[in-house]
C-alpha cells in the first residue's frame, strides 16, 4: 500500500482536490452563471396621464367645508393642489439639480384646510409625496403636516426608509412636545388621495393595515399607529365611485369620478367629536389648471375669485 501511494501520490492529490472541489461546488461545471438580476417591474404612465400631469401645470381644487370641531360644525374651505414633480429618493426633497438618477416622479398633494372656531381660526396643511411608479414604490415616501391656531402650532413628518416610517413631531402640547419613533411600512391614509388620482385600481381593498390621517390625528391628539380598517371601492352611479375606509371608531368616504383624471368631488369624515358623533363634509366648488407659482402678483388675485376662495 505504501509503495502504491508513493508511486501514485500526485494522482491521489489531484483526485482528492477534484473531490473537494465538487463537494464545495467550485468546479467550472458547477459555478452559477453570472446572470443579471431580474428587471425591476415598472409602471409607465399612460399617454393620457402624461399629457394631463406633465404639461407643466398644477390642478387646484376648491371645496366648501363643514368641519366638526369641539362638538360643533364650523364653516371653512379646503384647497387640494395636485402637481407632479421630480423628487429625490435619498434626501427626500424636490429635485432642483441635474441628478436625475437619484430622483423619481411623484404626485404631490398640498392639502390645505382652513376654518374658524368661534373667535379664532385654524389653518392646516399636509404635503404628500407619492411616486407615480407604484410598482417600484408601493407607498408614499414622505408626508409633512403642520397646524396653526391661536393656541400655537404643531408639526409632523413621516419619511419612508428601510421599510419603516420615521416619524418626528413637534407640538406646543406638553404630552406631544417631542415625538421621535418608527412604524413599519404600511398604507398611509394620507396617500389615498394621490392613489385615486394616479390610478384608483391600486387602492387597497378589504381588511387593511393603515396609518391614519396626520391631520385627524392632530385633531384627536392621538399618536400615530398602525390600525386595522376595512376598505371598499363602491359604485355611486354611472359617473362616480366612492372609496370608503372604516376604522372601529371613524369612517372616511371619498367621492370621485370614474373617468380619468378621477377628480375628487368631495368627502365625509365621521367620528366622535366631544360627546357627539359628527360628520365633516367637503363639497367641490371649482377646479383651475394653472402654473400657480408664476401667478404671484396682485393682478392675479382675481384667480382666487374664480376658485371661490375667501
Amino acid at each position: 500500500m505504501d509503495k502504491f501511494i508513493r508511486n501514485n501520490f500526485l494522482a491521489i492529490c489531484i483526485a482528492v482536490a477534484i473531490s473537494f472541489a465538487f463537494v464545495k461546488k467550485a468546479t467550472v461545471f458547477q459555478k452559477e452563471k453570472n446572470t443579471p438580476p431580474p428587471p425591476v417591474e415598472t409602471l409607465k404612465p399612460t399617454p393620457e396621464f402624461q399629457k394631463y400631469w406633465y404639461a407643466g401645470k398644477a390642478e387646484v381644487n376648491s371645496y366648501d367645508l363643514q368641519q366638526a370641531r369641539y362638538g360643533s360644525m364650523n364653516k371653512g374651505e379646503v384647497v387640494l393642489v395636485f402637481v407632479t414633480e421630480d423628487f429625490r429618493t435619498d434626501s427626500q426633497v424636490k429635485l432642483e439639480s441635474n441628478e436625475k438618477d437619484v430622483a423619481t416622479s411623484v404626485m404631490k398633494l398640498n392639502f390645505i384646510r382652513k376654518f374658524n372656531t368661534g373667535i379664532y381660526d385654524y389653518s392646516m396643511m399636509s404635503s404628500i409625496f407619492t411616486p407615480v411608479n407604484t410598482k417600484l414604490f408601493p407607498n408614499s415616501l414622505k408626508v409633512t403636516t403642520s397646524a396653526q391656531e391661536w393656541c400655537g402650532h404643531t408639526f409632523t413628518q413621516l419619511n419612508l426608509r428601510n421599510k419603516e416610517y420615521s416619524i418626528e413631531g413637534k407640538s406646543y402640547f406638553e404630552a406631544e412636545a417631542q415625538e421621535d419613533f418608527k412604524l413599519p411600512q404600511h398604507w398611509l391614509e394620507d396617500e389615498l388621495w394621490n392613489r385615486i388620482r394616479i390610478n384608483p385600481k391600486t387602492l387597497p381593498i378589504g381588511e387593511v393595515s393603515m396609518i391614519p390621517s396626520t391631520q385627524i390625528a392632530r385633531f384627536r391628539h392621538k399618536k400615530l399607529a398602525v390600525e386595522s380598517a376595512e376598505a371598499s371601492l363602491d359604485s355611486v352611479d354611472v359617473l362616480t365611485q366612492k372609496y370608503v375606509l372604516t376604522y372601529p371608531d371613524r369612517k372616511l368616504s371619498i367621492n370621485f369620478d370614474r373617468k380619468f383624471p378621477h377628480s375628487i368631488n368631495g368627502w365625509e369624515e365621521t367620528y366622535k367629536n366631544g360627546d357627539k358623533e359628527l360628520t365633516t363634509k367637503a363639497t367641490k366648488k371649482k377646479t383651475l389648471i394653472t402654473d400657480y407659482w408664476t401667478k404671484n402678483k396682485p393682478e392675479f388675485e382675481m384667480l382666487r375669485d374664480s376658485l371661490g376662495l375667501n
